[in-house]
């Protein structure tokens, strides 16, 4: 790019933990924190919070009546995005801008509110503005007393990844000098699951990993959602307290077949990796962090567009869903902090249900995957 832009601090709250030791532990074993869980009158798979995160949660909500009637999905990211400002080094006060976005918002809420109206014909006051979008982002930017802007969005799963593209964009653009970006989602509600499940892409067999991501053989769709948020900080140049440097950025759109559906080849991933490759010899390219949602045809047309681009010369391919479910909007962000602590520890993260791939070199510059429904990609190319 010809601006450089740092992450300076990455924060997350999701099953793996909030953070970074734990979530890099959480890594560095084998475990999958998927669970067979209670949905109404049915059971489905999920990744869930642990219960002590949870309890943080619920002790955010109990410290202020203000939060009382705020959905998860919203609190998530407070959490995620006063951690990441903290590591940053950046006061509440400060001017920079805000971009959280999510893929569905305010779920719970919205059924809980939903089936009242069903049985009275009425609905709390607080039914409009608790479950408007556009409430993630406007909550942290109250939260942290910014004054530079604060966006909301739904790209469905590249959420997060379009919310780091806007941000890089500000502060390309010299509008802002820093941005908090992410996206936060808490999707484990009966009606969320039951969507998911009548689309057929959701997994039902026990077993020790229910989402089989990226495994390439697999016969039947195995995908799971999970719940969290995660959140960067970005300033303009290159910052000594970095974390990593974002050295490209790629998205595309491709036309639909219907309104899930993507090419077998996933032209639209080609597209966006290509972008932020750019004049990036590919073989400086030492790992991918893929989308691999856990269906067959997701997992398998992101591999055929990484094959079209690198030819039998593969990175290291990895992907988090088998652990944490696809958490939608904030999947992408997830997916940058492990590659961002892959480069730290100079260790890769493998799946344990496909052959072991090993690094044999330095890992210096890793790409990072989301695609959605709508035939949306977002790629972004991070480095040392």
């Amino acid at each position: 790019m010809s601006i450089s832009v740092s992450i300076t601090a990455i924060s997350s709250f999701s099953p793996l933990g909030n953070n970074p030791d734990t979530v890099w532990e959480n890594y560095r074993n084998n475990a999958s924190f998927i669970q067979l869980m209670h949905f109404g009158v049915k059971k489905a798979f999920g990744a869930p919070l642990s219960n002590l995160l949870q309890q943080e949660v619920q002790a955010l909500r109990n410290s202020a009546s203000k939060y009382q009637n705020l959905d998860n999905s919203v609190l998530y990211a407070l959490l995620a995005s006063r951690a990441a400002i903290k590591k940053a080094g950046w006061k509440t006060g400060d001017n920079f801008g805000v971009n959280i976005g999510s893929s569905r918002g305010a779920t719970a809420l919205f059924e809980q509110y939903h089936e009242a109206f069903l049985k009275t014909g009425l609905t709390h006051t607080q039914a409009s503005p608790s479950t408007t979008l556009g409430n993630i982002a406007s909550w942290i930017a109250q939260d942290l007393k910014t004054t530079g802007p604060d966006i909301s969005h739904s790209i469905t799963c590249s959420t997060a990844l379009h919310a780091l593209l806007n941000g890089v964009a500000w502060l390309q653009s010299g509008m802002a000098d820093k941005f908090i970006v992410g996206g936060s989602e808490a999707p484990l509600t009966p009606f969320t699951i039951a969507q998911m499940q009548a689309m057929k892409i959701y997994a039902s067999k026990e077993a020790e990993y229910p989402c089989l991501a990226l495994d390439l053989n697999k016969k039947t769709n195995t995908m799971v959602l999970g719940e969290g948020a995660a959140t960067a900080c970005l300033e303009i140049g290159r910052k000594e307290n970095a974390i990593g440097y974002i050295e490209g950025i790629g998205y595309a759109t491709e036309e639909l077949k219907h309104s899930v559906s993507i090419s077998a080849n996933a032209d639209c991933l080609q597209k966006s990796m290509q972008m932020a490759i750019g004049n990036t010899p590919l073989n400086e390219i030492d790992a991918i962090v893929l989308h691999a949602p856990g269906t067959v045809k997701g997992d398998l047309s992101e591999y055929n567009a990484i094959k079209s681009i690198f030819g039998n010369n593969l990175p290291l391919l990895t992907t988090n869903k088998w652990k944490t479910g696809h958490t939608f909007g904030a999947s992408g962000l997830l997916s940058l902090e492990l590659a961002l602590l892959m480069l730290e520890h100079n260790t890769f993260i493998n799946v344990p249900f496909i052959p072991v791939q090993e690094n044999k070199k330095e890992i210096k510059k890793v790409l990072v995957n989301a695609v959605g429904f709508g035939g949306n990609a977002v790629s972004v190319l991070v480095g040392k």
